[in-house]
């Protein structure tokens, strides 16, 4: 079983930046991939980016592509999305989540931390 906690989210101005973090326990060696996903009120769940646990390999959706980085720490057993220049429409619920193999669903999530920007 893996369990993922995210932290980092907060309220924050256009063109601001955050750093969410996402904490991976249990059993980190099965994850094949982390990925972010975030969901806004009255819009569905969407992907934001993912990351290959073991090679680190990210892929972004447009939407954040070129302001969003994506990354982790082994030793930490930590996932982080670094997010800059922030727009409104970047305001969601943001979930971490984490897949075991290539295909197929994501396995596990977290429960979500909220990040909100204001103009």
């Amino acid at each position: 079983q893996v369990q993922l906690v995210e932290s980092g989210g907060g309220l924050v101005r256009a063109g601001d930046s955050l750093r969410l973090a996402c904490r991976v326990s249990g059993r980190a060696s099965s994850i094949y991939k982390l990925a972010w996903f975030r969901q806004a009120p009255g819009k569905e769940r969407e992907f934001v980016a993912g990351i290959t646990w073991s090679r680190g390999i990210p892929d972004y959706a447009d939407s954040v592509k070129g302001r969003s980085t994506i990354s982790r720490d082994d030793a930490k057993n930590t996932g982080y999305l670094q997010m800059n220049s922030l727009k409104p429409e970047d305001t969601a619920l943001y979930y971490c989540a984490a897949k075991k193999m290539l295909l197929g669903q994501y396995d596990y999530w977290g429960q979500g931390t909220q990040v909100t920007v204001s103009l």
